[in-house]
This record gives C-alpha cells, sequence and structure tokens, in this order.
C-alpha cells in the first residue's frame, strides 16, 4: 500500500495518519512524502513542498521492490508534484488509486495552487478509481457552491470529470446525519451513519486510505467503502485530545 501524501509534523493527518490506518487494516504501509509541513492540530505553520523530482523517485523505489496494490493520493502541494505523481503511476501502471483531493488544511491554508489544481483536474482524476472529495473541495473542483441537497448531481458532475467513481462525502454538511454521496457507472447510492459531535483532524485521510486498504485486499469498491466507514467511525468514537485544544486525534482500531 502506497501512501502518496504530505508528512503532519502534528502526527493527526497526512502521511503519518495513512501509514497508521494501513497498520491497523494488516496491510505493508510505504510512502511517498510531497511536502514536509510545520503544524500544531491549531494552524499550518509554514510548508515545504518536496522537488517534484524526489516524489517520482521515491514512487519508482518502492515500486520496484514492492508489489503494490492500491495507492492513496493525498496532499500534493504543486502543479508539478501532481504532473509527477501522475506520470509515475501511469508508467508503474498503478492500479487501485484512490485520490483525496487535499486542496486546504483544515484550518483553512490553502495546499495546492491553481495550476496544481488544473493539473490534478487534467492529469491524475482520469487515473482515479476513486475520487473522495468533501463538499468544500466538490465545489472547487466543480467551480460553483456544493449544497447537501445537491450533493447527487454534484457526485454526477465530478464522475463526468474522469475518474472512475466518486465518493462525495458529507461530513461538512448539518443535520444529525452525515450523507456520502458514492456514484459510478451504474448510478447513484448513499452511505448514511450517525453525525459525532466530535471536532477531529485526519477523518478524510483516513477514510480514504481505509477504503485503499479494502481494495488491496480484495474488496469491490462498494464494499471497500462500507468497510472504510465503519473503520473511521471506530476510530471517531475512540478519539483522544492531546493538546489544550477542542480537536481530538483519531484512534484506528486494529482489524
Amino acid at each position: 500500500m502506497l501512501s502518496i501524501a504530505g508528512s503532519d509534523s502534528a502526527g493527526a493527518a497526512g502521511a503519518q495518519t495513512d501509514l497508521k490506518t494501513f497498520v491497523a487494516m494488516n496491510v505493508h504501509g510505504l510512502s511517498a512524502i510531497t511536502a514536509v509541513t510545520a503544524q500544531s492540530l491549531r494552524r499550518v505553520a509554514s510548508v515545504h513542498i518536496v522537488p517534484a523530482r524526489e516524489v517520482a523517485r521515491q514512487i519508482h523505489a518502492v515500486f520496484a521492490d514492492f508489489d503494490v496494490c492500491a495507492v492513496k493520493i493525498g496532499m500534493l502541494g504543486s502543479a508539478a508534484n501532481a504532473a509527477a505523481v501522475a506520470a509515475a503511476l501511469r508508467q508503474e501502471r498503478a492500479r487501485n488509486i484512490v485520490l483525496d483531493p487535499v486542496l486546504a488544511s483544515s484550518s483553512g491554508t490553502p495546499l495546492l495552487t491553481p495550476r496544481g489544481l488544473a493539473a490534478l483536474r487534467k492529469q491524475l482524476l482520469p487515473l482515479a478509481d476513486l475520487l473522495t472529495p468533501n463538499l468544500p473541495e466538490a465545489a472547487i473542483l466543480l467551480g460553483r457552491h456544493v449544497r447537501d441537497a445537491d450533493a447527487p448531481a454534484a457526485a454526477r458532475d465530478l464522475l463526468a470529470m474522469g475518474a472512475r467513481a466518486v465518493l462525495l462525502k458529507g461530513g461538512h454538511g448539518r443535520g444529525t446525519r452525515v450523507r456520502d454521496v458514492f456514484a459510478d457507472a451504474r448510478g447513484i447510492r448513499e452511505f448514511v451513519h450517525p453525525r459525532l459531535q466530535l471536532r477531529a483532524r485526519g477523518t478524510g485521510c483516513m477514510l480514504a486510505s481505509a477504503i485503499a486498504a479494502g481494495l488491496a485486499q480484495g474488496l469491490a469498491l462498494p464494499a471497500a467503502i462500507a468497510a472504510a466507514e465503519a473503520f473511521l467511525q471506530h476510530a471517531l468514537r475512540d478519539s483522544y485530545r492531546v493538546t489544550r485544544t477542542h480537536t481530538r486525534v483519531l484512534r484506528p482500531r486494529q482489524t
């Protein structure tokens, strides 16, 4: 299992959470780091983008020695990295690619430039077996406001942009239940679960990583999503506070 993502110095999101998720789901974790961030649970202080050639070298190095059964893509940081990741994955004929479009931090810090967004749309979306945006990310990708009620139509429009399937997450919506809308060539279905009154970091990273791990273990995509949704709910219920902030850190449960 390969995580292509940024490093989170707070250990609550990014590659750190991806690798924790892989361990909990009994798959071996590999990583290609795209950016090094200096951040706490409150804010991102700085971001250092890893040069695209080094990102590509990391990807080729792990493919040379491992049978990489699935790939989870998170923060890219730059247009050059988006292009390098796309080229490397095409060259390695990567499979089971889950793209979590990390466009901004939880505190609102932009993590991908407009040129990077364009490269993601053009070069990475067509490679993705699953795209997993939340409502704000979907709005950026589509260039329009997306509300809870718009989710099915937005998921179809995202699917038309090139990914093989879309899971539009409803965590930023309102109401007592969270509705995640899944769209593929067969149509629309929903994954619904109670909205927990918690503020936690890394939920998108963990969900995408858990889906990719399920695909690596041979699950069909809908089954991998269902298992990952349950996995994340357990991690949220077991989450813990490590600072004075109300933001919690996810605790993945061994499967």
